[in-house]
């Protein structure tokens, strides 16, 4: 079982930006393709970005398109995701996580599709 732990997160004004970090435990964080979600109170978790295990393609929510960066670092076992333009409605919990499959997907952009989850980080943004 790989253990995920989140750092970075917390306010900021719109327009801002945050670096959200996961930091991944275990020797098999290259095999597996990794994804940001978010969740609101109330609501389902929300896709956000994922990307491919070796880092070569990545792929994007509609609403994180172009404000939103997701990259890897194997060498260190740590995944990434910049966020800029930061708007309120990108306030919610943030979480990583890493997909079932080694070296395959089968899906992005749904969390059934991930077996193992941080621990979620609060983006507040205010106006």
């Amino acid at each position: 079982q790989v253990l995920l732990v989140q750092s970075g997160g917390g306010l900021v004004q719109a327009g801002g930006s945050l670096r959200l970090s996961c930091a991944a435990s275990g020797r098999t964080f290259s095999m597996y393709a990794m994804g940001w979600f978010r969740q609101v109170p109330g609501k389902e978790r929300e896709f956000v970005a994922a990307i491919t295990w070796g880092g070569g393609n990545s792929y994007y929510a509609d609403f994180a398109k172009g404000r939103f960066t997701i990259s890897r670092d194997n060498a260190k076992n740590t995944l990434f995701l910049q966020m800029d333009s930061l708007k309120t409605e990108d306030t919610a919990l943030y979480y990583c996580a890493k997909n079932k499959e080694i070296y395959s997907v089968r899906r992005y952009d749904v969390a059934e599709e991930y077996d193992s989850w941080g621990q979620g980080t609060q983006v507040t943004v205010s106006s």
